[in-house]
């Protein structure tokens, strides 16, 4: 007998976020949440999201154990910038059995239904600003910074509980040793032939983090606008986001084009903190878990280019390559040895082409899926 309990406690949130901490014991691969990040991400009180949107999380128990967990999102935010009627689902774990997914879907789907949805999306763990996708090639590697990872049967209790494929995202690894190095022998003569139409590039001024924070909002939402499943963020998502980067942040890998003093396009790599939150047990800071990522960041050895996008009246120019060729010059001089740049969408064939002239190797694959309700 499986009984679906929606989260309405500081306990049963506990539980909810501990719970893939379980199921994934012993595998190499799995890299544990933050349990601060996700208790604030899945916490009304705490989340700009909450703001404009709701959802609410499930678990699954079975002779009073869990055994699944699952998140039903209404994001209003979502649906007027895109017109649709459209839910989501994510923070999803299950064991492997399809009894206990398709009770945790069934939850889900009525929930968004009695919303107004006429149809589902997923995984999406809040919004597609946030953690997307489900891993469906590349098992063999753990995730870099802010990706996800799954088992590889989660794609078929997915299909099986009549979920169709809606887009695959890309991911990329470009290391240093094997990366065409046109994109930086020729960076120079690139630039110099922007600064005569009057682009610049420069670092993040991390001095001035404030203002440069807002104009790096006002291109996300401008230049990402026609992506697939895009959301705008408000200006309290945003700063929100901002505040956790600003931890992490390197000057060196935040790189910003102008256009006679106003921004034009932005390139942020961050470093892969995952290679230290993979020995943080279960997730938790204390005692020790602090020092690991304190005394742990000099030995990182990857970035995520995490953002990377132009104006769109600005592209073409190769801006973008000025933008991977400052990222990957500016990590010669450090310990970093190469990047995954992601996500890419399946169908952004000019972005994926400059990654694989830069001889990207794609080895990572995630995938969204829907469900007409």
């Amino acid at each position: 007998m499986i009984q679906i309990v929606p989260v309405e406690t500081k306990k049963q949130r506990r539980l909810f976020i501990d719970f893939p901490h379980s199921l994934y014991e012993g595998n190499p691969n799995y890299v544990p949440a933050l349990f601060l990040e996700q208790n604030d991400l899945l916490s009304p009180d705490k989340h700009p999201f909450y703001k404009h949107s709701q959802a609410q999380p499930f678990l699954a128990y079975r002779n009073d154990k869990i055994v699944g967990r699952i998140c039903a999102i209404w994001n209003n935010n979502h649906n007027a910038f895109n017109h649709v009627n459209e839910g989501q689902w994510g923070f999803f774990d299950c064991i492997d059995d399809q009894e206990v997914a398709n009770a945790l879907f069934e939850t889900a789907e009525k929930w968004v239904k009695a919303k107004g949805g006429d149809t589902i999306v997923g995984p999406i763990n809040l919004s597609t600003n946030d953690t997307v996708g489900l891993l469906v090639d590349g098992f063999d590697k753990p995730p870099v910074a802010m990706m996800p990872y799954n088992s590889p049967y989660y794609i078929d209790l997915i299909t099986n509980s009549g979920y169709g494929h809606k887009v695959d995202l890309r991911a990329y690894l470009v290391m240093e040793k094997s990366a065409d190095k046109r994109s930086v022998l020729l960076l120079d003569r690139l630039e110099e032939r922007l600064k005569r139409s009057g682009i610049t590039l420069r670092q993040f001024n991390v001095k001035d983090f404030k203002n440069e924070a807002a104009k790096v909002r006002d291109i996300y939402n401008r230049a990402w606008d026609k992506n697939s499943g895009f959301v705008p963020m408000t200006e309290d998502e945003f700063n929100y986001t901002a505040k956790d980067l600003k931890m992490i942040l390197d000057p060196r890998f935040a790189i910003v084009a102008e256009k006679d003093g106003e921004l034009i396009g932005f390139g942020l790599g961050i470093p892969d903190i995952n290679q230290i939150l993979i020995k943080v047990k279960r997730g938790r800071l204390l005692p020790t878990g602090i020092f690991k990522l304190l005394f742990g960041k000099k030995k990182i050895n990857l970035l995520r280019v995490l953002m990377l996008g132009v104006l769109e009246d600005y592209r073409k120019l190769g801006i973008e390559a000025c933008l991977y060729g400052r990222i990957i010059k500016e990590s010669k001089d450090s310990n970093i040895k190469g990047a995954e740049c992601s996500w890419m969408l399946e169908h952004n064939y000019m972005m994926n082409h400059a990654i694989e002239q830069m001889n990207g190797e794609l080895y990572k694959r995630y995938r969204l899926y829907q469900k007409s309700l």
